[in-house]
């Protein structure tokens, strides 16, 4: 029978379950990764040595920006000797000539590396470079052998899309590690690299 149509059946209501807030939240984490990855598609990704003019004055500028938001015994952003650190990569973002952003893994054992300087340029907030440029960074995490990639960033509002970032890729807070002590200035969140492919697998999605 059609339905509309005289003697039709009509087909029986029933209420669809709603989808849990886990699997939303998987499925933004998705969807924005994906339009992160299309953002993202003409961005070039490369490992820097810190010495170009535009690299050393984003990172003057992301030092000086967050200065006034704690004490320096609570501030541990690293600067351009630390960065040039053997136990960390840098890696720069770029869009044609033009500098978006950068950002670093600091090795802390064999099996657990950290999050360093993440930084977008002010031209080009808000346009994927981030989320591709931390998805780079898990990635090579992974590819390197660690199952654990771990960051401290700061409590106050100034850092809340940091935040919102880290969470939307799957960071989970955590106790302080490495040579970190709890500190109210700070937020420890980390990442279970080997649970996150778990997961996307099960998904039937391609690791990140």
């Amino acid at each position: 029978m059609h339905p509309g149509l005289p003697g039709s059946a009509v087909p029986e209501w029933r209420p669809r379950r709603l989808a849990s807030v886990a699997t939303l939240c998987r499925a933004w984490r998705i969807m924005s990764r994906a339009a992160a990855d299309a953002e993202g598609a003409l961005l070039d990704i490369r490992i820097d040595n810190l010495e170009s003019p535009e690299v050393i004055a984003l990172l003057r500028e992301h030092l000086d920006s967050i200065a006034p938001t704690a004490p320096a015994q609570s501030r541990h952003a690293l600067d351009l000797s630390g960065l040039r650190g053997p136990d960390i990569t840098f890696w720069s973002i770029w869009d044609a000539q033009v500098l978006a952003g950068f950002g670093a893994l600091k090795r802390l054992t064999r099996s657990h590396a950290e999050l360093k300087s993440m930084r977008t340029a002010a031209s080009h907030l808000r346009q994927g470079v981030a989320s591709t440029l931390l998805q780079h960074m898990i990635q090579e995490a992974a590819a390197r052998g660690y199952s654990r990639l771990s960051l401290e960033t700061g409590s106050m509002v100034f850092f809340e899309p940091a935040r919102r970032l880290y969470s939307a890729f799957g960071f989970v807070p955590c106790p302080p590690f490495g040579h970190y002590a709890a500190d109210p200035h700070s937020v420890f969140m980390t990442l279970e690299i080997n649970a996150l492919a778990t997961e996307h697998a099960a998904m039937g999605l391609p690791d990140v």
